[in-house]
């Protein structure tokens, strides 16, 4: 691990002006490229203390050997050299979409003298215009098909078209007249190459005039009483209808726009792109990437830009691209698009009406398919068993863990302190067993107990499932306040499942993970070290640098961040802590919502709300008199007394939360403080 001092440049060798720079390691990689308005602000962020660091920017300065730069004219000339130097050295700390080259395309290769439609996939060449990308290649055949009714361009491959030039009789596409049969001279290449272009034109969007064209022969052509003509015009307007229909209308005003969608955790980020044209989608694509380095929302559709547009030139640029983050800052990216456009390119967040509603539909497929990389990455069983694999060896365990518990604390500032229990089997979520613990030993914020309690009382029930199923011949100790799901539990006998495996706590992990350093593996290991159990492994893994820690061990287990093992491990304990986190807020939102009216006998919740809703507020409610509570519809007298006694003997309840602002709000209905309570303060 390099200090960054040892190759920190000296003060007022940066210059300050705009620049692309590089970090190399001592093997002279490039490890990181990074664009900067002033090179010297920049930079100097970098060589700051450690400590005030971002963990992934502290691990690249630390694996860093030295760094150099290379100083430009403008921000728009820096952001064009680093995406050129992105691609040249593929650096390891660098956010890069892996861009999945099967999509494919329609094509028309205009640079040939016989321009051919077909299916295209992989890097985009030269005197080619693409349409798309579409989700399956059936789809475009499907349009290619109705569209070569009216335009009927060359379909065939350059070794069908020879052939059929030398033996002077067109293919099969020919003779039903789908295709003009250039190989044989029914019509010039000039005239093939003008077919060509305006089935180029009709696919970009610009469809009404040609439509409205056809129409306008059809009547000419019905007048003339030309009617074979007229149908048969007929039927090439039904089929290009047809071949319409197959890319709904979602913007009324015929937009060009590309509208990009970010999902994102702390690990992965997923990227969407429609393409719109004319106002129909035309395309769709996806990346998905690894966080390896700090980014913000803005930062990633920067970089998204940079690989959508890097190699596109002119129309392939649309007027419009809708983001859900503008770059910091926006304008150096915007004259970059227009540049490569050649013309004005609008990039904006929308606000309201289609194109809202449209980025809303591309934000659930960006959040689908980053779902969809996380469940596929881990339903593979050949990664599975390679992840238990690497867990095993990178913690010298004997055998491979098949089955994981995690283990995570959750409260809010010191209350509604709560803990999870997540059981993966094989590498999967094991939902039926996941367990939820209430922290009843004491009271504040103490991680470290906390997860020496909830150890303690799950390896407690554990012993008492082994002496009744007769394998434990010592008394076990016991625990009255051991609970499942958050309520205490009678120690009964307990069925099997539908597999002959004892239910609960009966079956032991082979690895117990806790969310935490040192500290937190430490109680953990006293825990169990108490009970006597010595057969059960123990790590933590850390956020802050995803480290794993061992018992005893001063220092950290460092997995590669390709690792399938550190994979598993992160979704372990982000599983462990959404579980923990959803249950610490339900506890909260049922005590903030509690009422004195709750507790009342014999009140319904009808009642309850009719007493509400005539009074205003639960204030006005305990200030009103019995006569005055006998005027609520329903509540008869000697509910009244009972209402009244109860609001006098209960002290204030603790006031409503609008839970969409954070504002409390008072009994008489008035908003009056708000609640620091945002969600970045859950843990």
């Amino acid at each position: 691990m390099a200090d960054p001092s040892s190759y920190r440049p000296k003060p007022g060798q940066i210059p300050d002006s705009p620049g692309v720079y590089k970090f190399r390691d001592d093997h002279g990689r490039v490890i990181y490229v990074g664009k900067a308005k002033s090179l010297r602000q920049r930079l100097a962020n970098y060589f700051q203390d450690l400590a005030g660091l971002h963990p992934r920017t502290r691990t690249m300065v630390t694996t860093a050997a030295s760094v150099e730069w290379t100083v430009v004219s403008t921000e728009v000339e820096a952001l064009q050299l680093e995406y050129s130097w992105i691609k040249e050295f593929d650096p390891r700390f660098n956010v890069k979409y892996r861009d999945d080259k099967s999509y494919p395309y329609l094509a028309v290769t205009l640079g040939e003298e016989f321009p051919r439609a077909q299916v295209m996939r992989g890097a985009k060449k030269k005197g080619v215009r693409y349409f798309g990308p579409y989700g399956h290649a059936w789809a475009i055949r499907e349009t290619v098909d109705l569209m070569l009714r009216v335009f009927p361009v060359r379909t065939c491959s350059a070794g069908v078209f020879k052939r059929s030039a030398q033996i002077g009789r067109p293919c099969l596409l020919g003779y039903i007249g789908k295709c003009s049969a250039p190989c044989v001279g029914r019509i010039s290449a000039e005239e093939h190459r003008e077919l060509a272009e305006e089935f180029c034109d009709f696919m970009a969007g610009r469809t009404g005039a040609y439509i409205r064209r056809l129409e306008r022969l059809m009547q000419d052509a019905a007048e003339e009483l030309e009617y074979e003509r007229a149908a048969r015009l007929r039927d090439d307007i039904g089929a290009l209808k047809r071949a319409m229909e197959k890319s709904a209308v979602v913007l009324a005003d015929a937009t060009d726009a590309d509208l990009i969608a970010v999902a994102e955790d702390e690990l992965e980020a997923a990227v969407q792109i429609f393409h719109v044209r004319g106002g129909r989608v035309r395309g769709q694509r996806g990346w998905v990437t690894d966080k390896v380095e700090a980014v913000t929302t803005a930062g990633l559709v920067e970089l998204a830009l940079q690989q959508l547009y890097g190699e596109e030139r002119g129309d392939a640029v649309p007027k419009e691209v809708l983001v859900p983050a503008l770059p910091e800052p926006e304008e150096p990216v915007q004259q970059w698009l227009s540049g490569r456009r050649g013309s004005q390119v609008s990039l904006r967040i929308p606000q309201r009406g289609d194109k809202k509603d449209l980025m809303a539909t591309v934000q659930r497929n960006a959040q689908q398919a980053l779902g969809l990389h996380k469940t596929r990455r881990a339903s593979d069983l050949t990664t599975r068993s390679r992840a238990l694999e690497e867990i095993a060896r990178a913690l010298g365990l004997d055998t491979v863990p098949l089955r994981i518990e995690c283990f995570d604390i959750s409260h809010l500032q010191g209350e509604d302190v709560v803990a999870s229990m997540v059981v993966f089997e094989d590498g999967l979520a094991r939902k039926s067993e996941y367990r939820r613990f209430q922290i009843k030993t004491f009271e504040g914020q103490d991680d470290v107990r906390s997860m020496h309690e909830v150890i303690g009382r799950r390896f407690k029930r554990y012993l008492q499932e082994k002496q009744k199923s007769g394998e434990w011949t010592e008394e076990p100790p016991t625990d009255a306040t051991v609970e499942d799901n958050g309520t205490p539990d009678a120690m009964g006998g307990r069925p099997t499942d539908e597999e002959g495996r004892p239910k609960r706590f009966a079956y032991p992990p082979q690895l117990v993970v806790v969310d935490g350093g040192a500290p937190q593996v430490a109680a953990a290991r006293r825990a169990l070290d108490e009970l006597g159990i010595d057969d059960v492994a123990v790590c933590g893994l850390a956020k802050r640098l995803e480290e794993v820690w061992l018992p005893d061990d001063d220092d950290p287990v460092v997995l590669p961040r390709s690792s399938e093992g550190l994979y598993l491990l992160q979704r372990v304990r982000d599983e462990a802590h959404r579980f923990a986190l959803g249950y610490q807020r339900s506890k909260r939102t049922k005590r903030l919502k509690s009422s004195p009216l709750d507790a009342v006998a014999g009140l319904g919740g009808t009642r309850r709300q009719a007493l509400l809703k005539h009074f205003g507020s639960l204030k006005r409610l305990r200030a009103a008199t019995v006569d005055e509570i006998c005027e609520v519809p329903g509540v008869g007298r000697k509910t009244a007394e009972t209402v009244a006694a109860a609001l006098a003997g209960a002290a204030p309840s603790a006031p409503a939360v609008n839970t969409a602002t954070g504002e409390i709000i008072e009994d008489d209905g008035a908003p009056s403080a708000t609640l620091s309570a945002e969600r970045g303060q859950d843990r």
